[in-house]
């Protein structure tokens, strides 16, 4: 993630879910504003793609993990020959232990979905609180110094996944 494009491209699919979750959430709310409950993803209304939302982060996530671990320019491997991780490349496992969360979250929820586990919403919401969770811990890890630019935009995204992990929660 560390070139452009590893920024952009997951930051575009963050925001097209983003974009999807807004507007169901407006939907939900005008449909019935005094039984409004959030829930954690939206079914696709299409015949077929119930989880479309759901498979989406998963292949996103996993095309991360990879690109994170193999796919680097830099031709690299995540571990050296005695297994070790090199510094040069922890950061690429702390990138791929984030999209690792959501992969799992996104794992979790499609499977008890489609098995219509009881409480699944409640265990879903638990699911992406805990990957909210360790996504606002890694990022506060992320940056040693929390200086520049880079330190502000770390800032600024702990705010943003803190605030989410809070209303996840409630």
């Amino acid at each position: 993630m560390g070139s452009l494009i590893g920024h952009v491209a997951p930051g575009a699919g963050f925001l097209l879910i983003g974009l999807w979750h807004l507007f169901n959430h407006i939907r939900l709310l005008a449909l019935s504003p005094s039984s409004y409950v959030a829930p954690v993803w939206f079914p696709f209304p299409a015949r077929g793609l119930r989880h479309l939302e759901l498979i989406l982060i998963i292949v996103g996530s996993s095309a991360s993990i990879f690109m994170e671990l193999f796919g680097s320019p830099r031709k690299h491997q995540p571990f050296d020959d005695d297994g070790t991780i090199p510094s040069v490349h922890l950061h690429n496992l702390e990138h791929a232990s984030i999209s690792l969360a959501l992969l799992l979250f996104a794992a979790a929820t499609l499977h008890m979905d489609r098995a219509r586990a009881p409480m699944r919403d409640a265990v879903s919401q638990l699911v992406a609180a805990a990957a909210l969770a360790q996504e606002l811990l890694m990022f506060h890890l992320h940056s040693t110094d929390h200086m520049g630019v880079e330190g502000q935009f770390h800032w600024l995204l702990q705010a943003v996944i803190a605030v989410t992990l809070a209303a996840t929660l409630l």
